[in-house]
């Protein structure tokens, strides 16, 4: 979708459609009024008549045969100032409203939105229109592209421009990243493979100066010891792959974020193998990494002065005469001995070593995102991302960047009491923790490998994914951590 900002007469703009708001009391925005007079009063008349619903974020198309817009979609808005949330839901509101138009103007910027500038607001129209506009066409013979092309933004004047065009900027990019991760997780498990997201990494570092992208394979993970991420990919006939993406938008000496994504293309449970019901939603488990993937394409459409680099571990989770068995015992490559015992809980195996692996780049802080646990659904529902972080004010960067962006996460506790449900009496660690706070000691075991930085953990179990009727991936925590990255 093409994206772009200008301050425009809704009296004399050609647009397939212009997005105006009305508040409670059917108060149109300034545009809405002029758009009112030069249709001799038909949409204040359509509001006394009452077909636009009361309820915030209603909304009511209507076909205009005069003037320069073919169509006007109406918003309920609020009582002004109007809070994040209640912006966010008419941006959501009209991003829905014009999907079936060639292309949009949005005059929502005319609002005002308590604590939060145009920029903001920009942000979240944009944001909100990219990602109405994702559709999974990949494996469909009746595919069509999406009618709405060409989304412009509104300034009510000059000296806004600026800042609705930077917020339009970063919106989009947040939108493009957040879609990335929804391609690759709505991906069904025969294609993308750990090798197809290893392809996938490659191409997208090779026509990008600023991005590198290397591969480890399972001959390289053997030699560096990685015993516990290898012990997850026995089972199957699909090689791992431990993915390295790069970016370097600054100075070689200043310490990079490394994000590392958990990438289990399918996870069966292994030979702790799970209910038939719902498992082909199991090709959601390399929701991390999908994350990730989406994360450095925003990056490099931003083209930031910071340096991140992105890790996938990829592995499938599979049964058979290889599998790894409850009660065996792997090395991990920190050295430390593991005992599993559900070999359903394969995310935490993966990203052990991973973690160990990201202390070679000396970060400024690692951020591990994953699928970790159905625990983490249970306490949060699919609203927030469960946070884990063994520094404050990193857990406190990311809660910041989830609220501004309306992708949040909210902190769970990591004390020292919960560690104790990770002894074993046969090594060092064991890779479950029991039935009560599953979350909490999922991120117990991490933190056992993550001493030597700043770390956090994003458990995306509920936020990563719908089911039911509206079943996909949601392209989360994308614009939180572009969000989080920028603000470095």
């Amino acid at each position: 979708m093409q994206f772009s900002a200008k301050v425009s007469d809704i009296t004399k703009h050609r647009s397939a459609c212009s997005i105006i708001s009305a508040d409670a009391k059917n108060g149109l925005s300034s545009s809405g009024k002029s758009l009112d007079q030069l249709t001799e009063g038909m949409i204040g008349k359509i509001l006394k008549r009452g077909d636009l619903g009361s309820k915030l974020g209603s909304t009511q198309l209507i076909n205009l045969f005069e003037g320069p817009s073919e169509r006007v979609l109406i918003v309920r808005a609020g009582k002004a100032p109007l809070t994040q949330a209640e912006f966010r839901k008419l941006a959501m509101a009209s991003a829905t409203g014009v999907k079936h138009c060639k292309d949009a103007t949005s005059y929502l910027c005319e609002l005002e939105v308590e604590g939060e500038d145009k920029a903001w607001q920009a942000q979240q129209i944009t944001m909100a229109a990219g990602l109405a506009g994702y559709r999974f066409i990949q494996c469909r013979s009746d595919a069509r592209p999406y009618p709405l092309t060409k989304f412009t933004l509104h300034a009510l004047e000059r000296k806004q421009l600026k800042a609705v065009q930077a917020g339009m900027k970063l919106g989009a990019a947040q939108a493009l990243g957040s879609n990335v991760a929804r391609e690759l997780g709505d991906l069904p498990g025969n294609i993308c493979t750990p090798s197809y997201l290893a392809a996938k990494a490659r191409k997208l570092a090779k026509s990008q100066a600023k991005l590198t992208a290397t591969v480890l394979d399972e001959k390289k993970m053997q030699s560096l010891g990685m015993g516990a991420l290898l012990s997850v990919a026995k089972g199957s006939e699909q090689p791992p792959a431990l993915i390295a993406m790069h970016y370097k938008g600054s100075k070689a000496s200043e310490k990079p974020v490394v994000l590392v994504g958990k990438g289990i293309t399918f996870d069966s449970g292994g030979i702790s193998i799970k209910p038939g019901l719902a498992m082909d939603e199991m090709k959601y488990d390399m929701g991390g990494a999908a994350c990730v993937f989406g994360v450095m394409n925003a990056l490099v459409e931003l083209q930031p002065s910071i340096n991140v680099v992105g890790l996938v571990a990829a592995a499938e989770n599979m049964p058979s005469g290889r599998a790894s068995k409850p009660g065996d015992i792997v090395t991990a490559m920190s050295g430390k001995t593991i005992e599993i015992l559900n070999t359903d809980a394969e995310g935490r195996l993966v990203l052990c070593d991973t973690l160990t692996y990201a202390g070679k780049y000396k970060p400024r802080a690692v951020i591990d995102i994953a699928t970790l646990t159905g625990a983490c659904v249970i306490a949060l529902g699919h609203h927030a991302s469960g946070l884990y972080a063994n520094n404050q004010a990193l857990a406190q960067a990311l809660l910041k960047a989830g609220e501004t962006t309306g992708d949040r996460a909210w902190q769970m506790p990591l004390w020292d009491e919960y560690q104790s449900s990770l002894d074993s009496n046969f090594a060092d660690i064991q890779n479950i923790g029991g039935r009560e706070a599953g979350s909490v000691t999922a991120a117990c075991f991490l933190s056992r490998f993550a001493k030597d930085y700043n770390w956090a953990h994003l458990d995306i179990a509920g936020s990563a994914w719908k089911s039911g009727a509206a079943k996909g991936a949601t392209g989360r925590p994308v614009p939180l951590l572009v969000e989080y990255l920028l603000g470095k």
